[in-house]
């Protein structure tokens, strides 16, 4: 693929100026999220297939989780380190709340007609994981390690390659980000009891083949959706003196 020439923008962006798709882009991250993390708690899928001998189930989220590194990818690309840290921190705390809720009405007090024909039993089979701790806590710390390693080394390699190989850099960082959220999720879900230990391995290879394979077939979408964002935005950001540090959620300047 070719690159499109990039002029480095400054670091930051004139005062007062108004991104037009920021706010879009953060809410589908955010949506993507949490949708993905309800689907985990929900369903394990096997399609019978298998790599190596090992049998590629793999919980429900996967399906979509990857879609949240693409945005991603496309938030740090586009807009910088900096924000792409608030929107991170943002769907920290949107998951934490949605979690929250589900707990609580876990908690509740069931109605009659309600428990004779669902029951407090299936809503614990389905919803179980993201309404206790297991799912909760694999989720946000997964989430929190993966996508600041993605969106901190995508953003170092794009000024180490000043602008170039777009496809080295999404697929890149997605490599470790992906490898550290995949890790941590199914080790922390299955040492509290959410998945089964027999399936450790069968879920961490499929989680992490299938979230990695995603990236690389949707790079030529990034690629279109990141040029018509910086386009549109007239925004290509260069973290060239960023404060790297995640508990910092200072803006840009």
């Amino acid at each position: 693929m070719v690159e499109d020439p990039r002029i480095p923008s400054a670091p930051g962006c004139a005062s007062g100026r108004v991104l037009r798709y920021f706010d879009l882009v953060m809410a589908a991250f955010v949506t993507v999220l949490i949708v993905s993390n309800v689907a985990s708690s929900a369903k394990i899928v096997d399609w019978g297939l298998s790599l190596f001998g090992v049998p590629l189930a793999f919980d429900a989220g996967t399906l979509l989780f990857p879609v949240s590194y693409i945005f991603g990818d496309v938030l740090t690309e586009v807009y910088g380190y900096r924000r792409s840290r608030r929107v991170i921190w943002t769907g920290f705390a949107c998951l934490a709340v949605s979690s929250a809720v589900l707990w609580l009405v876990r908690i509740l007090p069931a109605e009659a007609v309600w428990e004779a024909g669902v029951g407090q039993k299936a809503y614990v089979g389905v919803l179980g994981g993201m309404s206790s701790g297991g799912i909760v806590a694999a989720s946000l710390l997964a989430y929190w390690v993966g996508e600041f390693a993605n969106s901190f080394l995508l953003a170092r390699m794009k000024v180490l390659t000043k602008g170039r190989w777009l496809w080295m850099r999404t697929i890149g960082s997605t490599l470790v980000g992906e490898a550290a959220d995949t890790l941590l999720f199914v080790g922390i879900a299955t040492l509290c009891g959410v998945f089964p230990p027999e399936i450790f391995l069968t879920l961490t290879l499929t989680n992490y083949v299938f979230k990695v394979g995603v990236e690389a077939v949707m790079t030529p979408l990034t690629y279109r959706v990141v040029r018509l964002l910086k386009k549109a935005e007239a925004e290509d950001f260069y973290d060239t003196s960023t404060d790297f540090n995640p508990f910092s959620l200072r803006g840009h300047g």
